[in-house]
């Protein structure tokens, strides 16, 4: 099962889990994408999960009747928002959206899901971000909702131990439509990003779908716990003004 299924990641996600085999359930607030390779996509928002337990409750029967033989072999919880704003602007409801949804319904989607884990001697991914450890100005809310999804990745590898594996992944830029609507106007300035990393370039989605499947199937059983950097190098610059 794969969250965020209607983003740029969340669709190569998707196709690259069907591309290995798997019978991917989808789901995302939005409309189904047409190029999206998913057996089953359920249309669904995450902040409904954390805020109304009926509605949760119904959402998890859903999953449980599209689930084979009732195991789920790999959760990856891939769907976030990214709020800008600093200590000036940030609101209550810009935290609580965030946390919510970046960190609150991951944890919730777990716990729902424990048992048919179990079954499948199933493995969680969590997509994180560089902004877990790295981060700049007004990603106040986005890099300390990073910086939890990280950290309960630790907390629960420790928690389910040897039950349920659980990674994470920290991309730094990735060229989706989202990240290439915001330089439409200023090309120079997306040049810029890409030089600034040591790769010369940004990453790709498929290339954060090609490390879950890796990590899902890879034979790295002893991987746990584990926040992997997927980011060109960049996590090591020093970006020093003088």
């Amino acid at each position: 099962m794969v969250t965020g299924a209607g983003g740029g990641i969340g669709v190569e996600l998707v196709n690259a889990f069907t591309e290995s085999g798997y019978t991917v359930i989808g789901t995302d607030r939005v409309v189904m994408p047409k190029s999206l390779k998913c057996a089953t996509y359920l249309k669904f928002d995450l902040e409904s999960l954390v805020n109304d337990e009926v509605t949760a409750n119904r959402f998890f029967s859903h999953v449980r009747d599209e689930l084979l033989e009732d195991r789920l072999d790999v959760l990856v919880n891939n769907a976030a928002i990214q709020i800008l704003g600093g200590v000036n602007s940030l609101s209550r409801m810009d935290w609580r959206s965030s946390l919510d949804i970046n960190v609150i319904a991951p944890f919730l989607l777990v716990q729902g899901l424990v048992r048919e884990l179990e079954r499948g001697c199933g493995g969680i991914i969590n997509i994180s971000s560089i902004h877990a450890r790295h981060t700049k100005e007004n990603f106040i809310a986005y890099a300390t909702t990073k910086a939890a999804i990280s950290g309960l990745t630790r907390a629960m590898a420790v928690d389910l131990g040897a039950r349920i594996r659980v990674n994470a992944i920290e991309p730094a830029a990735i060229e989706t439509d989202m990240l290439r609507a915001g330089f439409e106007n200023d090309p120079d300035r997306f040049l810029r990003l890409e030089s600034c990393h040591p790769l010369r370039r940004i990453g790709k989605p498929c290339e954060v779908a090609r490390l879950a499947v890796s990590i899902a199937e890879g034979g790295f059983n002893f991987m746990h716990g584990a926040c992997i950097s997927l980011d060109g190098g960049i996590g090591n610059k020093l970006n020093d003004p003088i």
